[in-house]
């Protein structure tokens, strides 16, 4: 869909968005010997990995990924990890003698007795683990980088919040604003022309963290309709000491919508088909417009707030 106008106006320019956030960050591997540029970002400082022979050991020479069991070798004792034996069509990527069935249990057994930390303590993981155990943590470590929160198109770019408010600043030319309160308008001159996912992105800082707020239109059945909705930049448990409103109307009627923000660590798409938001029929979008069904125009207003404990421990009170 072809914004005719669009604009977005922050009524409390508290905080000056931060121009200087994250860069690509080059770290050190010394089981290569030469430097690797990492495929996510992170705007903190990175120290060399802590790499022990054993571990090298355990490294795969095709993937580079640790092994797990079944771990492979050749007749001439090379090792690598069972998805790419069969990548490389059960030949050794080191002495192309054809591998076989052969298991590597003295290396396995080895691992047993490894603890290593966790992969993301680039990213501030102090956690260290057993070999076997390691994995399944990292699935769901909290310091896991972030996937980018753009949703017009299939950005496989991931790293830490400073670095991909970066990132959604200079590569998707994002608008970044200041202040907990927003006033959001809309406006189309032809409102029957709804293509699925047409989506509008804006990235506010307050309390000293990152919401992106979406706005959309898309097909809900047959039916065109537009939402609005914000995700919080961190994690589910933080993202809960947050609420936030949302308020659409015109000719003396209004819809208002009050939640907590959604982590980014869910999809854009899964916070949209949950209906997580404000949901504006395309018949109540043009009433709100005038009436005259002739052009829409919206004003979607909002305020963040941060949740407060009461004194009592009780329920909690918003920091207006």
């Amino acid at each position: 869909m072809d914004e005719e106008s669009v604009e977005c106006v922050t009524s409390d320019e508290e905080e000056q968005v931060e121009e200087n956030v994250g860069e690509n960050n080059v770290i050190e591997n010394s089981s290569h010997n030469h430097r690797k540029l990492l495929q996510f970002g992170s705007s903190k400082k990175v120290l060399n990995r802590p790499v022990s022979g054993v571990h090298e050991l355990l490294e795969c020479p095709v993937c580079t990924d640790s092994m797990y069991p079944p771990i492979h070798q050749c007749r001439n004792g090379h090792t690598l990890c069972s998805t790419c034996k069969t990548r490389v069509h059960n030949r050794c990527p080191t002495c192309r003698q054809e591998l076989g069935d052969i298991r590597c249990l003295a290396l396995e057994k080895v691992a047993e007795s490894l603890e290593l930390p966790c992969k993301h303590y680039v990213f501030g993981c102090p956690e260290i683990f057993p070999y076997y155990s390691k994995l399944k943590h990292e699935m769901t470590c909290n310091f896991r980088p972030y996937n980018c929160p753009y949703a017009g198109s299939e950005c496989a770019v991931t790293g830490d919040i400073p670095y991909l408010v970066a990132h959604l600043r200079d590569r998707h030319k994002v608008d970044m604003h200041s202040g907990q309160t927003f006033n959001h308008r809309y406006v189309k001159s032809n409102p029957r022309e709804v293509e699925n996912a047409t989506w509008m992105l804006t990235v506010f800082h307050c309390y000293g963290q990152y919401f992106c707020l979406h706005f959309e239109a898309f097909q809900l059945g047959m039916a065109p309709v537009y939402m609005a909705f914000l995700r919080f930049m961190g994690d589910e448990i933080e993202a809960r000491n947050y609420t936030y409103s949302l308020e659409v109307g015109g000719n003396g009627r209004k819809l208002i919508w009050e939640g907590t923000p959604r982590s980014i660590r869910d999809s854009h798409r899964k916070v949209r088909d949950s209906h997580d938001g404000l949901i504006i029929q395309r018949n109540m979008a043009l009433f709100f417009s005038g009436g005259d069904r002739k052009e829409l125009k919206l004003r979607v207003t909002g305020q963040i707030r941060k949740e407060q404990p009461s004194p009592d421990g009780g329920i909690s009170i918003p920091n207006l």
